[in-house]
């Protein structure tokens, strides 16, 4: 079983919140391994430290983790917008990566969750997608999900700067692809959401957040937070010295951390173009019913595009 050692502190929270017995450990990974070497549709990854990840992200219910992988693999099947081509030397990947559109900050907060920046405005949508956009931060996530024990342990928070957002990437934000992305964070990653903030809103921000909330779980809708241009009520839930310079923060400047995070995007293009194999064949599905679109995010195209008036 080769898995990274937790620190004493994360070892006492997994134990007391996730329910991991390092006792019960090994046991648990073999059962989770076992059960999917009888899979047919799913091609999975089985090393112990990304399984552990979804045992974690499920507290250690055995039946839940096999729903999550089951899920996490049938996603990228039946997403190909944001599970394929997943090279980082893809020009639209490589813009978004050299802007800083999504960051993960260096240190987390005294609870030791981990603090994801998204500066969503900032890329022209005449050049970006949404569903690059997408793609990337679930990149991203797909990396720390497998390096950062912080994160899978004690949750993650992000921060939506919208600042510079207009009518056109409003109007990128199709009901469809919204709850594409929502389906996909919530039920197909074993994260633990501890919270979101929004800063620097512009008018008609209302619209997008409704819609984003609409496919929501209740426990995160509890834990939405708008802030507005008040950037000390923010600071009330996140010390400043973890923000980067641009945010009133002690953690040196956006560009620094940008050329980090694009440096190890790129460092890990063949683990990203090799993991593409790794999804379900739904005509293998037991049972002889394979998930459709329909099953898994409601009839597809039925969604109007959003009004942004």
């Amino acid at each position: 079983m080769d898995i990274r050692v937790l620190s004493p502190r994360l070892e006492e929270v997994a134990l007391q919140e996730l329910n991991e017995d390092p006792k019960r450990r090994e046991q648990d990974l073999k059962y989770i391994t076992d059960w999917l070497s009888k899979q047919p549709h799913l091609t999975a990854r089985t090393d112990s430290q990304w399984l552990i990840t979804f045992l974690r992200g499920c507290k250690f219910s055995l039946e839940r983790t096999k729903e999550k992988l089951d899920m996490f693999y049938t996603l990228r099947t039946a997403l190909p917008e944001f599970f394929t081509n997943r090279d980082p030397m893809l020009p639209a990947t490589q813009k978004l990566l050299k802007l800083g559109v999504i960051l993960p900050l260096r240190d987390t907060d005294e609870k030791g969750r981990r603090i994801i920046l998204l500066r969503v405005g900032i890329y022209n949508p005449a050049e970006v997608g949404i569903l690059d956009v997408f793609k990337t931060s679930l990149m991203i996530m797909d990396i720390l999900m497998e390096e950062d024990d912080q994160m899978i342990i004690n949750g993650q928070i992000n921060i939506l700067d919208l600042s510079h957002a207009t009518l056109s990437h409003a109007a990128q934000m199709l009901p469809s692809v919204v709850k594409k992305a929502m389906t996909t964070s919530q039920e197909g990653y074993p994260i633990r959401h501890k919270g979101v903030h929004y800063i620097h809103t512009p008018s008609g921000f209302e619209t997008v957040y409704n819609l984003f909330k609409s496919f929501m779980k209740e426990k995160l809708k509890k834990r939405l937070y708008v802030h507005g241009d008040n950037m000390d009520a923010l600071y009330q839930h996140l010390p400043k010295k973890i923000l980067p310079r641009e945010y009133g923060g002690d953690a040196g400047p956006i560009d620094k951390l940008a050329a980090e995070w694009k440096r190890k995007v790129e460092d890990r293009r063949s683990w990203f173009l090799e993991n593409e194999k790794y999804r379900s064949d739904e005509k293998k599905r037991p049972g002889g019913r394979p998930k459709t679109q329909e099953d898994l995010f409601g009839l597809e195209g039925s969604f109007r595009q959003l009004s942004v008036d």
